[in-house]
């Protein structure tokens, strides 16, 4: 069979992603330079949009910024730049300002003389500062910024377009400190790999939950952006820190359904099939204690009882209440046969949000000149080793802003983009044996559940070591021996994903936040950074 031939064009800024900071950033940028935002299935589908809960930002007088960044240090367990911290929860007003401003209408409640914002409170928050558009806040967030760009000339949209790897100076041979040239993709609908060069390349990838068994994510969340990166030479930082969501649906016609933060935020306690709340055992904030903790707690209390799930009970609150609160949801489990006003809710923890990546500054600044990183895929220290709920679309906007500011003086310190060579094939051809790659994907998350989950220990994250340096080289050969396909390139990126995970697992001596270890216990008495290194994989 001839090979697929390739597409070779030029764009200044490419933007990969479609959650809220990729939206965000391009149509900010597309005030400086032309836009091409690439998506890998319909511009809709990201991690932004299944966001229940909402943005934790400072609105009310009973609330303060030093109460949230102090909330958001505790969380992040010693490991937060408090300098990010603070620049974050400063600009927080603003941004979300900016969201009304496009059409995005926050719940409100009546108080007196008018209405003003409906705050939720939700786990290891002080205050009530959660703002939400009833329980579907990532939804009309991702709608009202998809249509602005839609809407803008300066922006182009490429759906079903999968990133293979980015181009590099040095994979070019060409003399110099390394950049960025461009990036290779797979177009889904024609199976042609393009060849784009680009000034710079902005990855708003989002994060690595597939890489488990179980999780919240959506199934695009295979850690492109991060395993992209690190084949760039890219070092990537603390990926030991997933987080766990303490509450997902259990329930196998909705596998990755979230029950989300805010229904014990409103009163909703976790306890076990005889209805008694064990989570204050293990910390005095119980159901609302931190991720990592309550996860944690759920998660002994399954393995010591032998109970498939444990139960999130929040009867007391009524049928009125949840239907005007948490419509959405109580449609679903109603859809499902649980009624959440009669019935407590089944529920386990799931991977949910990586708070390690690619190390990055607020404006998404890389040390790969002409590469940005934004949103879930970087890591800037604002989350530290445990995000605090409802942090994250905040860091999102705040990032996509910042970058966008800077972006002329990114642009100027970069050369002209130069033709990227187009990709071969080579003695490539169609796999033969599809049901390789369905294999290694199922093994791959089941290894990371069973060996690297909530609960770590020396030997199981040795174990997961040594099957997946197996997996990653059969993998490879796959790749370099077949004509890539989108499941191909999930795989791959998946792989090495899972791979950095446990590495940087290895290297932490310690339990911190959502990294904890049977075999150190103990708590170090500084806290630093987990740094996986090029070609450590």
């Amino acid at each position: 069979m001839a090979g697929r031939p390739s597409q070779e064009f030029e764009a200044e800024v490419v933007v990969v992603g479609s959650g809220i900071a990729g939206l965000s950033f391009a149509l900010k940028a597309s005030q400086y330079a032309r836009v091409l935002l690439l998506t890998k299935k319909n511009a809709a589908e990201s991690n932004t949009n299944y966001a229940q809960g909402g943005i934790a930002c400072v609105t009310s007088a009973e609330d303060s910024s030093e109460l949230h960044i102090r909330d958001t240090l505790a969380a992040g367990a010693g490991l937060c730049r408090e300098d990010v911290v603070r620049q974050v929860v400063k600009d927080g007003p603003a941004r979300v300002a900016e969201l009304v401003e496009l059409g995005v209408r926050f719940t409100e409640r009546q108080n007196g003389a008018g209405n003003e914002p409906d705050l939720g409170k939700e786990a290891g928050h002080t205050k009530r500062r959660v703002l939400h558009a009833g329980d579907i806040t990532g939804k009309e967030l991702e709608k009202a910024l998809l249509s602005a760009v839609r809407a803008s000339s300066r922006i182009e949209i490429r759906e079903d377009m999968v990133a293979i790897d980015l181009v590099t100076s040095k994979k070019m041979r060409l003399s110099g400190p390394n950049r960025v040239m461009g990036i290779y993709v797979l177009d889904g609908a024609s199976q042609q790999v393009l060849a784009i060069s680009a000034k710079m390349v902005v990855l708003a990838t989002g994060g690595c939950g597939k890489c488990y068994l179980y999780t919240t994510n959506p199934a695009i969340a295979t850690g492109d952006g991060v395993a992209m990166a690190y084949r760039a030479g890219v070092a990537i930082m603390n990926m030991e820190f997933i987080q766990f969501h303490p509450t997902c649906l259990f329930h196998p016609a909705a596998p990755t359904f979230l029950i989300s933060e805010a229904l014990r935020g409103e009163g909703g306690l976790v306890v076990d099939a005889q209805g008694r709340d064990f989570t204050r055992k293990t910390d005095p904030r119980g159901s609302l204690a931190p991720r990592d903790i309550l996860a944690r707690a759920i998660d002994e209390e399954m393995k010591e009882t032998g109970a498939a799930c444990v139960y999130l009970d929040i009867r007391t609150k009524g049928t009125e209440f949840l239907e005007k609160r948490f419509p959405a949801i109580t449609s679903t489990l109603r859809g499902l046969g649980i009624d959440p006003a009669h019935q407590p809710i089944p529920v386990v923890p799931a991977a949910h949000y990586q708070c390690g990546g690619i190390p990055a500054s607020l404006d998404g600044s890389t040390d790969l000149p002409g590469l940005l990183a934004l949103g879930e895929v970087a890591c800037t220290g604002l989350h530290g080793a445990n995000r605090l709920a409802s942090n994250s679309l905040l860091e999102a906007l705040v990032m996509a802003h910042r970058a966008a500011e800077n972006l002329p003086a990114h642009l100027s310190h970069l050369p002209k983009p130069k033709r990227i060579p187009g990709w071969k094939e080579g003695k490539a051809h169609d796999a033969d044996e599809l049901v390789v790659i369905t294999h290694n994907w199922k093994e791959i998350r089941q290894l990371m559940w069973d060996y690297v989950g909530i609960a770590r220990t020396k030997k199981r994250l040795l174990r997961a070591q040594s099957r997946l340096r197996l997996l990653l080289q059969e993998v490879q050969e796959f790749y370099w021996n077949f004509r890539v396909t989108g499941d191909l390139l999930e795989l791959r990126n998946l792989a090495l994903c899972a791979a950095l995970i446990v590495e940087s697992a290895l290297q932490r001596h310690e339990s911190r936040g959502l990294n904890a270890n049977a075999d150190y216990p103990a708590l170090l008495k500084k806290g630093r950074d987990t740094m996986i290194r090029p070609g450590k994989i």
